[in-house]
């Protein structure tokens, strides 16, 4: 972390924070998503006859495709938001007087 001369942390540093952890939350959303794809593909074929199973499988992947569906649309609000205000809200930069 970035500090003053008197060694006291200051507004400045919130943007590098928050920056960073929208990258690392959207990284994270992006291999979660892929690791419930994968498991929920690999529990319905090993499935086979077993209803339960295969039922637990089919949910998983919905979730999965839900919360992708889920990441994408708040991007695109984002870009929406961008758009019309001119305002990009995915930088985060704090203003100081």
């Amino acid at each position: 972390m970035i500090e003053n001369q008197d060694g006291v942390a200051t507004f400045k540093e919130l943007e590098n924070v928050f920056g960073n952890v929208v990258s690392v939350a959207v990284a994270l959303a992006g291999i979660v998503f892929l690791i419930m794809l994968i498991t929920g593909g690999l529990t319905l074929i090993t499935a086979g006859s077993e209803a339960p199973k295969a039922e637990a499988a089919k949910k998983t992947i919905t979730y999965a495709i839900y919360g992708f569906i889920f990441i994408v649309l708040s991007f695109l609000i984002l870009q929406l938001i961008k758009g019309f205000t001119g305002v990009d809200v995915t930088q985060f930069r704090v203003v100081q007087p």
